[in-house]
């Protein structure tokens, strides 16, 4: 028997402002920070020892680890991987959700939001939101620096690192991912083989810790720790 633990990072500074963020680097805001707090203690709760530890290479993810850890009184290094960050969304990085719904309409944003394979329009590389010009990602290959991607895109990088990295620690011991909402999306796509019709419908929370217990490499059970805020999930 195994665990997997995936974990959306607390509220940011631009989900609390409803803005686009993507390859942006921001930060927790206060109510993150007590999410993220909340998840340390709802996973110490289960009395489960993580071996291993990952996290994008975005601060809010790893910020949000951080904190389970003072939680957890775990001091283990974590491995951060530019392959775990949030979806690039090109064009749109940085405009307000509400106001270009307004303009575009509701039906188009959605369609970029929640589609499987198409990409927003690229983003310039010489705009400031761009991750050729974010400190945070000077070490990523530039080959591996979109401009805008589709959850497919975001699937594959997600895939292929789990495949490669992550499932062969699971194999030995557990396992927590401090990730982003479209990066864990793309990861369930492939746990539970999801089709892109309902890779589509499924929302992942804010700061709520989704454990997927495994026995002999299948999936055996699957949940959400936060008990509280279930009515609100979608559960496999």
């Amino acid at each position: 028997m195994s665990n997997l633990i995936l974990i959306r990072h607390g509220q940011s500074i631009w989900n609390l402002e409803k803005k686009f963020t993507g390859w942006v680097d921001v930060d927790l805001t206060e109510k993150g920070k007590l999410e993220a707090e909340k998840s340390g203690y709802l996973i110490q709760n289960e009395n489960i020892e993580i071996n291993y530890y990952y996290s994008s290479i975005q601060m809010r993810a790893k910020n949000t680890l951080k904190i389970i850890q003072q939680v957890l009184k775990d001091n283990k290094n974590f491995k951060e991987a530019w392959q775990l960050n949030e979806r690039h969304y090109g064009a749109l990085t940085g405009l307000n959700k509400i106001e270009i719904s307004k303009k575009l309409g509701e039906e188009k944003v959605h369609q970029f939001r929640r589609s499987w394979d198409i990409r927003p329009e690229p983003l310039q590389k010489d705009s400031q939101f761009h991750p050729l010009n974010i400190d945070t990602y000077k070490n990523v290959p530039k080959e591996n620096i979109p401009n805008s991607e589709s959850l497919k895109d975001t699937y594959d990088r997600v895939k292929n690192y789990y495949e490669i990295e992550i499932r062969k620690h699971l194999k030995k011991g557990n396992v927590l991912i401090a990730a982003h909402g479209n990066s864990i999306r793309a990861l369930c796509k492939y746990l539970f083989k999801l089709n892109e019709i309902q890779i589509t419908k499924l929302e992942i929370p804010t700061g709520n810790p989704l454990l997927v217990k495994f026995k002999d490499s299948v999936i055996s059970e699957c949940r959400y720790l936060d008990d509280e805020r279930a009515n609100d999930l979608v559960v496999f």
